[in-house]
C-alpha cells in the first residue's frame, strides 16, 4: 500500500489504514513505539511496563516522621456487633 506524507498543523502526519491496523493487531489510544532509520521507519505496539508491587518496607524505606500508630477508639457496639 502506498500513501503521502501530508502536513498536519505544524507537523507532518500519515494515515494509517483500517485494515492496516487491524493486520498489526493495534488499535485506537494503543501506545506505539517509534524507530526511524535511514530510509525507513518502523512503529509497533509499545510494551506494557509493568509496575512490581513496592513492599511495606520499601513504601517507607525514606520516611524520617514521627508517626506512632495507635489504636482508634470507634465507641460502644451498636446492635449485634461483637468486639
Amino acid at each position: 500500500m502506498q500513501t503521502t506524507i501530508q502536513k498536519w498543523g505544524n507537523s507532518q502526519a500519515v494515515r494509517l489504514p483500517k485494515a492496516i491496523l487491524e493486520i498489526a493487531f493495534l488499535r485506537e489510544n494503543d501506545s506505539v513505539e517509534i524507530v526511524a532509520e535511514p530510509d525507513f521507519i518502523v512503529i509497533k505496539k509499545a510494551a506494557k511496563t509493568r509496575r512490581a508491587k513496592k513492599s511495606l518496607e520499601e513504601r517507607f524505606k525514606d520516611y524520617t516522621g514521627d508517626y506512632q500508630c495507635t489504636e482508634a477508639n470507634w465507641g460502644a457496639p451498636v446492635g449485634n456487633e461483637v468486639w
